[in-house]
């Protein structure tokens, strides 16, 4: 996998950095020297995470909030620039994965899943751009192979990482002639939390599940970890607007 460039002297901000992705992504970023602030709704794994960071020598804050509102997504780049004092990077991985019946799928648990997995990264990137262009920063997104094949039960889940997608894509295109940058990872199947989610369908339906499934097995958190690092560093210069996937070819064909 790629290397990141170093980090030090620079700041980024990681969403859903208490379990999975997020904490792999931000020891990545500590590991090449950046000071970090760590935004999750858990407040426990998150501290454990910020303190995994301090050990490795950086700064880390870890704050404690509710992604699903947008005054909370400015909050926290308002506490990232207090704590660090400079922003030169934004990794939106936080995300709502509910598995259902579409019939079944009740209001809340639509709005939550678009609130955290698209208008949250939206809310961040807004409230972070005037830091983030003045750095000739960098923006990274982790969408989803769902993001690019239809799946049975995740409706909503899908629908939000693909707009995820282009909104990465319209970004990138408004932002053409400055020096800050867009991209997204999508990732396939991890073993992380959000994976377990699957346990509680009722009643799926096999033989669509099976569609999904890699014939490689589960990607390593990992390697999407140093690929989400290695976007948000300057070693990454030439990447914008793009869309990495890594997912054990299961949208190969």
């Amino acid at each position: 996998m790629p290397a990141p460039s170093s980090m030090h002297g620079k700041a980024a901000l990681i969403t859903g950095a208490a379990a999975g992705l997020g904490r792999a992504t931000a020891l990545t970023l500590a590991r090449a020297g950046a000071d970090v602030c760590l935004v999750d709704i858990n407040a426990g794994a998150l501290e454990k995470t910020a303190q995994e960071c301090r050990d490795i020598g950086v700064h880390a804050l870890a704050y404690a909030t509710d992604l699903s509102s947008a005054d909370n997504c400015r909050a926290a780049v308002t506490a990232a620039l207090e704590s660090c004092g400079r922003l030169d990077a934004l990794c939106n991985i936080a995300a709502v994965f509910i598995p259902c019946h579409s019939a079944e799928m009740n209001d809340i648990q639509w709005e939550k899943t678009l609130a955290v997995n698209l208008s949250a990264p939206f809310y961040l990137i807004q409230a972070a751009l005037p830091q983030l262009l003045a750095n000739k920063g960098a923006v990274v997104n982790v969408t989803s192979c769902a993001a690019h094949m239809g799946q049975a039960y995740l409706a909503g889940y899908t629908a939000s990482k693909a707009a995820l997608t282009h909104l990465t894509k319209s970004l990138a295109m408004e932002y053409m002639h400055q020096g800050i940058r867009f991209n997204c990872v999508a990732p396939g199947g991890m073993m992380t939390e959000l994976a377990q989610g699957f346990r509680n369908l009722r009643n799926p339906d096999p033989e669509l599940l099976k569609r999904y499934s890699p014939l490689r097995g589960l990607v390593e958190i990992e390697h999407v970890a140093e690929m989400v690092a290695f976007l948000a560093t300057d070693a990454a210069a030439g990447y914008h607007g793009a869309v990495i996937n890594i997912d054990n070819g299961i949208t190969a064909g």
